[in-house]
């Protein structure tokens, strides 16, 4: 059955195209499956909450009509504001217009979100669909200063602030001289635009919507992660072609219910949050978190853009699931709190999940896996104008693949995992490589979710064949010590310890990370995967490597790395474990982002560099097994991986391909815009 659904409608009629209904939500109470929702052109000012799900054979559709944009928002247009000077402007709406909770009431808060100056709240102000900034009281709206963390510090001159009564909510707020009352002027009553409320919704289909203005809470893997959109716990939906903007914390939620209860108090909690996390790993095993139950969803062809947190987020729940085709730009670029789940996409167990030909750039971080990685595969991906990395893995063990990518951010890969293959990718930014033996994380049976065992993170047991580092013209070569979420450019750092150190604002030496330049040189004291395959380093051997050996590696077992067929170009900085690498002193390729159009054109000037150089096609019989899981690099059905065709699908040859993402057969400057 087909429901049509217009703002000319009425919610007692029939929903036949001729007599469509008033509101997507009257239609998602109706819908079972088989059926589908066609919704035309208009602003639909609702919490699309589905009562029922599809099957695999009949899902539920819900889809734009494609006669003109189709909005759904978490927002309320508001005309009544008073003039109190200053370009400051001021509103009082009844607390009954918000559902659910008033989010101008209620704070943002949760695991791993980081203390910030003032309290900030789930609420948003918006002009012409543009996000203000909250400040701390009335004073600092008629007085308003750039907020210095902001990525576009003019816009955060734009302030609201907000006081609860207990019947009634007064906002002020600074529009920068604009008038309110005439303006597109917005405000958050709604936590989500379209989210079911029960979990174990299937199959269900949203494409071609305009998604916006949403205030779901911060959406840590301890506890239930909430989106502007999302499945909330289920399997096989399809979200497509949808743009999706203005989430308070997440756009795209593929993550749990389940959670051990995030910071709801003052009261710290007894447990460290890595075991909170394996408890609700375990919760989740018992409670049904199988292939056949949850995941396997797919997210293509979105824009997602101006979202605080992430664009897109899951723990468990995004397990052999497919994310391609999105663009993603503009996260966490206010930057009023910031806290570690903070990215692009941020997926924790991202069980044979394949992220593939995806464009990320201007956020605070572009792709973060972290927890069990395993079976995932990042392929053909451009990164660039990230902040901090524009990859980190952490405590993973693999195996995962990461093949035909653009890294191009002036930090490209935060590696605290192992497991990890990489083949044909182009890195033109540098590598922090480093041990994290204080947490014990799982691996799983291969394709599976049941669990075979713990280890914590040695480091190694990574592979890298046919890529390209383009050097960075930075003549330092030496590893550079940095904090954990710290990201170039590097704050000044004057000070200097007893011991001769930088003092890096008391980060504990287990807290620190090594930055590298660009190039595999961070790899240089894990042993060769030719020379043993399992080694573990002696007191005597450690002194030899240097303080930063014995503060990465002391007292634990290193596992082997494997290199060849890469290129290094404009002084990057090759693995003493490649003895014979292509190293050529000049760039070679020269590379220019527009952010405007978040596109990147790239110029090869001397194809000759390139070509040829390497004899091994890379497959699955090359990478072996990981150490941990004992899991080829395969796909989701156990196929191997054969690398025969290039970013563009172009064919390799069976032998002597071309390193990095491109396979040349051009002669002559090669020119080409992604």
């Amino acid at each position: 059955m087909e429901y049509h659904v217009s703002i000319h409608g009425n919610d007692q009629g029939k929903g036949t195209a001729d007599q469509p209904l008033r509101t997507i939500s009257r239609a998602a109470a109706h819908a079972m499956a088989g059926d589908t929702v066609i919704v035309h052109a208009g602003v639909y000012r609702e919490w699309v909450n589905p009562a029922n799900g599809g099957t695999a054979e009949h899902r539920i559709v819900y889809r734009s009509a494609g006669d003109g944009e189709v909005v759904i928002t978490g927002a309320e247009r508001m005309t009544n504001w008073k003039s109190e000077g200053d370009h400051v402007w001021s509103t009082e709406v009844l607390n009954s217009l918000f559902s659910v909770r008033n989010p101008y009431e209620v704070e943002l808060s949760g695991d791993w979100l980081f203390d910030g100056p003032f309290p900030i709240h789930l609420g948003d102000v918006y002009l012409d669909g543009k996000s203000l900034y909250e400040c701390d009281s009335i004073e600092s709206v008629h007085n308003p200063e750039v907020w210095s963390e902001a990525k576009y510090p003019k816009d955060s001159l734009l302030k609201w602030y907000a006081e609860v009564g207990s019947t009634t909510t007064k906002i002020w707020a600074n529009f920068g001289g604009k008038d309110p009352r005439t303006e597109n002027v917005e405000i958050n009553v709604r936590p989500y635009c379209f989210w079911p409320e029960k979990p174990g919704l299937n199959y269900i289909t949203v494409s071609g919507f305009t998604l916006r203005q949403a205030s779901p809470q911060w959406a840590p893997p301890t506890d239930y992660q909430e989106g502007l959109i999302g499945p909330h716990w289920s399997k096989g939906w399809i979200i497509e072609n949808n743009i999706i903007s203005e989430s308070k914390c997440v756009g795209i939620s593929l993550g749990t219910e389940i959670g051990t209860g995030h910071t709801k108090s003052l009261e710290k909690h007894s447990k460290g949050g890595t075991q909170r996390e394996q408890e609700v790993i375990l919760q989740a095993l018992r409670s049904g978190w199988h292939k056949d139950n949850i995941g396997s969803h797919t997210v293509r062809g979105n824009v997602i853009h101006d979202c605080e947190q992430a664009g897109i987020v899951g723990h468990m729940g995004a397990a052999f699931s497919r994310i391609y085709q999105n663009r993603i730009y503009n996260i966490h670029h206010k930057r009023l709190r910031h806290g570690a789940e903070v990215a692009g996409i941020k997926l924790h167990a991202s069980l044979d999940t394949q992220i593939s030909e995806n464009i990320m750039y201007s956020c605070y971080r572009a792709l973060w896996l972290d927890w069990q990685a395993q079976g995932t595969r990042i392929s053909r991906n451009v990164f660039f104008d990230n902040l901090s990395e524009d990859l980190f893995v952490e405590v993973c063990h693999g195996p995962y693949m990461v093949d035909h990518n653009l890294f191009l951010s002036p930090m490209n890969f935060r590696n605290m995992a192992q497991g990890g293959a990489f083949a044909h990718n182009l890195f033109a930014g540098r590598f922090v490589v480093r041990s994290e033996i204080t947490r014990i994380t799982p691996y799983h049976s291969p394709h599976e979710t049941a669990m075979a065992g713990y280890s914590n993170i040695t480091g190694g047991d990574d592979r890298y064949y046919n890529n390209i580092f383009i050097g960075d013209n930075d003549p330092n070569r030496e590893p550079v010590p940095i904090t954990f979420f710290e990201h170039l450019p590097l704050k000044p750092r004057d000070e200097v310890g007893e011991d001769g150190k930088t003092v890096m604002d008391g980060v504990p030496d287990n807290s620190i990370c090594y930055l590298h330049a660009v190039g595999l040189g961070g790899y240089d004291q894990h042993p060769n995967v030719k020379d043993k395959k399992w080694w573990e380093y002696t007191k005597e051997e450690l002194i030899e490597l240097g303080d930063a050996a014995k503060d990465f590696f002391i007292g634990n077992a290193v596992l082997p790395v494997a290199m060849d067929g890469n290129v290094f170009l404009n002084d990057a900085v090759p693995s003493r474990h490649e003895s014979d690498a292509k190293i050529v002193a000049q760039k070679g390729v020269t590379i220019e982002t527009n952010l405007a159009l978040g596109k990147v054109h790239i110029q090869i000037h001397d194809p000759e560099l390139l070509r040829r150089t390497s004899a091994m096609l890379v497959t699955t019989d090359l990478l072996g097994k990981t150490y941990h899981a004992n899991m080829k690099f395969e796909e989701p059905d156990s196929s191997p991986y054969h690398f025969d065709s290039d970013f563009f699908g172009t064919k390799r040859p069976d032998a002597d391909v071309t390193a990095g993402p491109f396979e040349i057969t051009e002669k002559g400057t090669i020119d080409f815009e992604i």
